[in-house]
């Protein structure tokens, strides 16, 4: 009894020889000879005669005159022949047109990033992008959004903070990192935060004006607020840096951001104080490109490398000109691979 597995994984359908073996064929009659044939495809000759012979088990015809010196094709052989040529042709030409399709598409980008990342670092992307893609059509959003969209290939690529991704097709890379700081009201009085303790008690009175749990920065930060043993009243909570370091610039109260939100909405920044925190376990948010593997011929890989570079020589000396006081690990970039 056959191996059910094996013929169900081997089987062809019937009367639908492969294309090789066709091509195989033509190429036999082309030469006039299977000695000729094997040179030109660069197979044994007997590789070329069992194809010709599967050939003619799978139609159940004879295609090759044998008894003749050199082999001449049969009337069916014949027949197989003019339309092998023109199938073979047709063939070519659709690989050629995929082929085309998909070095145009590979120049086509369809980006989805962060508010906060297509604030400050996205145009410096783009525009040193240029010339390997010839369009990057970026979105901007809140991280599951995104995830949602490239999982429904709405998007090819998605810089965010938390993929949230199962797909094992999708690669995550790390892009760069940055620590969470604290803000605080211009004139409010701040003690040094030497050790997380300190965090509980340097606001006073001052309520926590929180981002969002709809966003992934305000889990993140929530988690991080539990494990240094903060606790606060909700009071008022955004979406968006701007209302958040609004409310903090008008003395109601103070909050966690990064030094990217904070370079975001830096028309803030000389009505607020930015303290930066000691470190700690859930003390920074990572950013990371999602695409999927095999599709973009290094192009991926591209974006990560050149959106290192602009965070290095570009996006950290604006912030740290900006806020002298931060130190240099706020804001870092991996010096090697991570996924």
């Amino acid at each position: 009894m056959a191996d059910s597995k094996t013929s169900a994984t081997t089987r062809r359908t019937p009367g639908m020889p492969d294309l090789r073996a066709l091509e195989t064929f033509v190429a036999v009659c082309d030469a006039n000879a299977m000695v000729l044939a094997a040179e030109r495809l660069g197979l044994s000759q007997s590789a070329v005669s069992q194809a010709i012979k599967s050939l003619e088990e799978d139609l159940g015809l004879l295609l090759m005159d044998r008894d003749v010196r050199p082999a001449r094709p049969t009337h069916a052989g014949r027949v197989l022949y003019e339309v092998a040529a023109q199938l073979l042709t047709q063939a070519r030409a659709a690989m050629d047109q995929v082929r085309a399709t998909a070095r145009q598409e590979l120049a086509q980008i369809r980006l989805g990033c962060v508010d906060s990342f297509a604030a400050t670092v996205g145009p410096q992307l783009i525009r040193a992008m240029a010339g390997k893609a010839r369009q990057i059509q970026m979105w901007s959003g809140l991280t599951p959004a995104l995830a949602e969209q490239m999982q429904a290939r709405e998007l090819d690529m998605v810089i965010c903070t938390d993929s949230g991704v199962q797909d094992p097709r999708v690669v995550q890379r790390l892009l760069f990192s940055e620590s969470w700081v604290a803000v605080y009201p211009k004139d409010h009085p701040v003690p040094p935060l030497t050790t997380l303790k300190d965090l509980a008690t340097s606001a006073g009175a001052l309520p926590l004006i929180r981002y969002s749990q709809r966003s992934v920065i305000g889990q993140q930060i929530e988690r991080y607020l539990r494990h240094v043993g903060v606790r606060a009243a909700r009071c008022y909570e955004f979406d968006a840096t701007d209302p958040l370091l609004s409310l903090v610039a008008s003395g109601l109260g103070w909050a966690l951001s990064t030094p990217l939100c904070l370079w975001q909405s830096r028309h803030y920044l000389d009505a607020v104080r930015v303290v930066p925190l000691p470190p700690a376990r859930l003390g920074q948010r990572h950013f990371f490109l999602l695409s999927r593997e095999g599709e973009w011929a290094g192009l991926d890989e591209e974006v990560v490398r050149v959106t290192r570079e602009v965070i290095r020589h570009d996006t950290v000396p604006s912030i740290h000109r900006c806020l002298p006081a931060l130190p240099a690990s706020a804001l870092s970039c991996p010096d090697e691979e991570i996924t």
